[in-house]
Parts: C-alpha cells; sequence; structure tokens
C-alpha cells in the first residue's frame, strides 16, 4: 500500500515485512540534504508536523554515535526518541536505531540514502524496519505520515532559504 501527496513523498507499507518506506524529492544537493539530516540545528528546525518543536538532549551524528531528542507542543513534552547511528557515510547514507522511550523495547532500524539526481536535486529514501507487523501499524495508525510530511515541507523551506 503507498500513498502519495502533492509534494510526491511517497509512503509505503511492506506486505511480506514489517517496514515503512518513505521517497521524497529535493531541490538539493544530496550535500545540503545530508547535512540537514546530521546537524543538529538544522535537524530540529524540519523534523515533524508544523505544530511540533524539537529540542535535543543529546546528539553525535558520527558512526557509532549516539542521539536523544523530545518533540514538545504547545511547551509541553508529547514525545522523546533515542537511538544509535550504526553508520555515517557522508552524503550517501544513514543507517540508525530509534526508540521512542514510550515503547522502550519497540526499537526499529532505518536505513537512509541520499541519490544524485540530474540538476543537483537528491531523492532520500528512508526504510524503517520494525520488530512487528503490530508495531508497524501502530507506528502508521499514530499518524507518523503526517509528521513525516509535515516534516519534509519544512525542510524543503530550509533548503530553499
Amino acid at each position: 500500500m503507498s500513498t502519495t501527496s502533492a509534494k510526491d513523498t511517497v509512503v509505503t507499507v511492506g506486505e511480506d515485512l514489517p517496514n515503512i518506506t518513505v521517497i521524497r524529492e529535493f531541490d538539493a544537493t544530496p550535500e545540503r540534504v545530508f547535512f540537514a539530516f546530521v546537524d543538529p540545528d538544522l535537524f530540529t528546525k524540519w523534523v515533524g508536523p508544523h505544530d511540533v518543536s524539537t529540542n535535543i538532549d543529546h546528539w553525535n551524528a558520527v558512526t557509532g554515535g549516539a542521539y536523544r531528542w523530545v518533540n514538545l507542543q504547545g511547551g509541553e513534552e508529547i514525545a522523546r526518541f533515542f537511538g544509535s547511528f550504526h553508520e555515517i557515510r557522508e552524503n550517501e547514507r544513514i543507517v540508525q536505531t530509534q526508540t521512542f522511550e514510550m515503547i522502550p523495547d519497540g526499537v526499529l532500524l532505518e536505513t537512509i540514502t541520499f541519490e544524485a539526481l540530474e540538476g543537483g536535486r537528491t531523492r532520500v529514501t528512508s526504510t524503517s524496519l520494525l520488530e512487528s507487523f503490530q508495531m508497524r501499524d501502530g507506528l502508521v495508525a499514530s499518524g507518523m505520515e503526517h509528521g513525516v510530511r509535515d516534516g519534509y515541507e519544512k525542510l524543503d523551506a530550509l533548503l530553499a532559504a
């Protein structure tokens, strides 16, 4: 199953594996898009829904590094995440784990690739593998797709500035 928005964010839910794939193209080079994913100051400006802000507790975007961040809505904490950067391949690939602290046994493995396109554009493909179909379906039902689409719209604006 997949859906597409006016901004061409394609979200696909796996049928044979408990995974979610998100594909989105940006009008910026892989270097610029990659940097927005690994620089903590830029990351906080675009990740998540429009009405949510992000604060970083810890961020070390290197192979073997780790992170922890919190989402706020109306000044109230609504979610906290942590994980490890398993591989950072500059301008090409990020492999990381992510855990939503309210579901500590729910670790997902995410691989993000940055593909150079003609005209200085970039295709970002993010594939998240979850432990079970139940966890995957719960993540989808949580509104995750809305947050991804909003976040990528904010990233578009950030890259255009």
